[in-house]
């Protein structure tokens, strides 16, 4: 059986992580964290570091905060980079920019080993029941090493290109996303200033054009007051920053994606970064001086 390096047990991490030991991984986990090693460890994985994942494993998969950290943790003293093995396939599912993911998998080329950049969509809830979408870039050789992996975690991944292209398509991904959770929060504020059951609301359009996975998804956590994140506006807010500076630097204008950052910046300041990014509607709320809730309250 091939050995499995995973490192990145956080809110997404630790249930892929735990998808991979049921479907048949032998899985080798590290994190800062060490009572999720500790959880991982009950469930059949063995604590590890990054150099012992790097000497020991055939495939490395990464889902890490941001690129900094996901380079530190291949490069680095101490990182697996410096044992690695030729042939060794390497997924990054971390939310970075293309061109750090560029850098990745030049580095590694030169020792041999494959670099995938491959983010998920699904949040939380598709991370827990193993139904997440990867979009991924890098080479074919690679991809299909690694997809029957990719299929312990998800239902669908995709080849999308080149290096960096797995990248490109989460930070898309993403402008779509954040973009409708807040049109949807703006809608919700609107529908209960006006005096309108925002829940009624929701029943009668959620069917039409207006219907989509994010307001099925984000309309119930809102009119619940449930904030508990599946997706943190903090990494949220970082994705959105990725998507402004990688656009500015290919000269792609893109005023809502800007105007939307401005509005995490918000968030930020009001010390609401570890809340759900359904909780962008308290910025309208804020704007409106009214509170979202359905109309049995």
């Amino acid at each position: 059986m091939k050995k499995v390096g995973f490192i990145g047990l956080g809110i997404m991490g630790k249930p892929m992580a735990k998808q991979m030991i049921k479907k048949g991984s032998d899985l080798l986990v590290f994190d800062i964290n060490k009572n999720a090693v500790a959880e991982l460890v009950s469930e059949g994985a063995k604590a590890s570091t990054p150099l012992e994942i790097g000497r020991a494993c055939d495939f490395i998969f990464t889902i890490l905060p941001n690129g900094s950290i996901v380079k530190e943790t291949l490069f680095n003293e101490g990182g697996l980079a410096r044992e690695i093995k030729p042939g060794t396939v390497v997924v990054d599912m971390s939310s970075v920019t293309p061109v750090e993911s560029k850098y990745c998998y030049d580095e590694l080329k030169t020792v041999g080993a494959f670099f995938l950049d491959a983010p998920v969509s699904g949040g939380e809830p598709k991370a827990i029941d193993g139904t997440l979408s990867f979009m991924v870039g890098g080479d074919e050789e690679a991809f299909n090493k690694a997809l029957p992996l990719l299929n312990q975690m998800g239902a669908s991944a995709v080849l999308v290109g080149g290096s960096g292209s797995g990248s490109t398509t989460k930070l898309a991904n993403q402008i779509i996303v954040n973009l409708n959770i807040a049109a949807l929060g703006e809608a919700l504020v609107f529908a209960m200033k006006a005096g309108v059951d925002p829940e009624k609301v929701f029943m009668a359009i959620r069917g039409g054009l207006a219907g989509s996975a994010v307001m099925e998804a984000k309309a119930p956590m809102i009119m619940n007051r449930d904030f508990h994140p599946g997706g943190k506006i903090s990494v949220n807010h970082k994705d959105i920053m990725n998507v402004v500076n990688t656009a500015h630097e290919l000269d792609i204008p893109v005023p809502m994606s800007a105007q939307l950052f401005e509005v995490f910046q918000g968030m930020k300041v009001r010390g609401l970064m570890n809340d759900d990014h359904g909780a962008l509607v308290k910025h309208f709320e804020m704007l409106a001086n009214v509170e979202v809730e359905k109309g049995d309250r």
